[in-house]
């Protein structure tokens, strides 16, 4: 019989989606990002903005010229702290959220956190779905893509964006810095010995 062991840390990541002109208001970006750092450390990944167009899924609540960027945190973290982290954003896009001429409340951001280690990406989910492993406090895990041949590569389910590879390039720097900290981290507990 196996013997339990601890899991490995792992990269922590929040995929923002947002409208393109809130994107570019740096007075708001930097509040997000400061609310975030709060919470996680410092942000040693800030990816590029890429056109969210292939689903109009979010259009009725957050406005048309969406917009996904892509950002990762220094400080690895335990996998298990995710449902937490989903619920503080949670909190976050609610707190960021605007009252409209009608009285509805919209999100201006939509925090998809998750995390990646060297094997595979997941985000959190409040939603049910049959790939969806439910983690407890109403949080899922959401398997988004495994590494395989030099890529994260998506499951069917997938966020569209997700299938096409237009991350590609940007989870495989984010995978490079990980496995980097990994490495350092074994390197440190080694000499501390």
């Amino acid at each position: 019989m196996a013997e339990a062991q601890a899991a490995e840390p792992v990269k922590l990541l929040v995929a923002v989606l947002m409208r393109r002109e809130i994107a570019q208001d740096m007075s708001v970006w930097q509040e997000l990002i400061s609310k975030l750092v709060e919470h996680w450390g410092e942000c040693d990944t800030q990816g590029r903005d890429h056109a969210f167009d292939l689903t109009n899924y979010y259009e009725g609540e957050m406005g048309t010229d969406l917009v996904r960027r892509l950002l990762a945190f220094k400080r690895l973290f335990p996998p298990e702290q995710i449902g937490m982290a989903k619920h503080i954003c949670n909190t976050m896009e609610d707190g960021f959220a605007a009252t409209h001429a009608d009285g509805t409340r919209r999100r201006r951001f939509n925090l998809d956190i998750g995390y990646l280690d060297h094997a595979k990406l997941v985000l959190a989910s409040m939603k049910v779905a049959g790939q969806k492993i439910y983690l407890g406090n109403g949080v899922y895990a959401d398997p988004i893509a495994r590494y395989e041949g030099g890529y994260y590569r998506p499951f069917p389910w997938s966020f569209p964006d997700f299938r096409d590879g237009r991350y590609g390039d940007e989870l495989n720097a984010i995978r490079s810095t990980y496995l980097r900290q990994l490495r350092e981290r074994i390197s440190g507990a080694t000499e501390n010995r």
